[in-house]
């Protein structure tokens, strides 16, 4: 018996990174799931965005689960094809019992020489992007009186970051909206959270651009990155982790262990949240 036998899973941002995990996750539970991604690349993002390659291989591993796997390649910004994502999830397999709103991009600047595309991509895609992805799904849920919302935000959503100003609007502004979600869905019998990731090592971290923050200087490495990680968490040996840390307590979170949780922010974040700052003698 899986924790997740017989729902289906709407995933955005699914290709890849975090996404598969939460794809992989729930196939492994029992879960069918609707994969959604713009599978393409948005003009403003420094590092390789998914692909459909990415899309198909992540196809390929929720069926390796034996589990169903639709993909659809949609943009979070567009109501219109969230809303077409949604129609071809409950064609294909008559419900959607959770919605994973996991898209996001990420990218630096001061925030006083941010282009205006800049702000708007990150705004559209890490919050309205929520807000639509929850919105699409919202009517059948509140018809079936039942489902399950798990927000991706950040540590970020928690606290700022130096250079992302952008980024960390965006992930404080999901908090406030996984709460009124929460507390507008609460007497149809759907829970919304939100978990906040720390130094998670996916495509959207591990590039030359965060190599170099990492390093404080351009000409960054991998191993600047590394480094870094085991700087940014409080727990002994850990540097970036995998992306399957949130993937398990999305697991948590959509299970009926978490049955009477709603409205609560999450941080997966190796002791992050608790450090005076930076671990100046991190243990390894």
């Amino acid at each position: 018996m899986g924790m997740l036998d017989g729902k289906v899973a709407l995933i955005t941002g699914g290709a890849r990174g975090q996404g598969r995990a939460h794809a992989t996750t729930c196939a492994r539970e029992g879960a069918d799931v609707v994969l959604v991604d713009i599978a393409d690349q948005l003009e403003t993002v420094p590092y390789r965005m998914a692909t459909q390659d990415d899309l198909a291989e992540t196809v390929r591993q929720v069926e390796a689960l034996d589990r169903r796997a639709l993909a659809v390649t949609a943009d979070v910004r567009s109501q219109e094809q969230l809303d077409g994502a949604v129609a071809q999830g409950l064609a294909e397999f008559g419900q959607i019992d959770i919605l994973l709103a996991n898209a996001g991009i990420w990218t630096q600047g001061a925030f006083w020489e941010l282009s205006d595309q800049s702000w708007d991509e990150m705004i559209g895609v890490n919050l309205t992007g929520v807000w639509r992805s929850a919105k699409a799904v919202a009517p059948h849920m509140i018809e079936r009186q039942t489902g399950s919302i798990v927000i991706t935000s950040s540590v970020n959503g928690l606290e700022p970051g130096a250079n992302y100003a952008h980024y960390v609007a965006a992930k404080f502004g999901v908090v406030g909206l996984m709460k009124n979600i929460a507390l507008e869905l609460a007497p149809h019998g759907i829970r919304c959270n939100s978990v906040h990731p720390g130094a998670i090592r996916t495509p959207m971290t591990d590039h030359q651009g965060a190599w170099d923050m990492f390093a404080g200087h351009e000409g960054g490495t991998e191993a600047d990155l590394v480094e870094g990680g085991y700087g940014f968490h409080a727990l002994k040996g850990t540097t970036f982790m995998d992306p399957q840390v949130i993937a398990d307590t999305a697991l948590y979170l959509n299970s009926d262990l978490a049955a009477k949780v709603t409205g609560v922010t999450i941080p997966v974040d190796a002791g992050h949240m608790v450090l005076p700052g930076v671990n100046t003698a991190p243990v390894r």
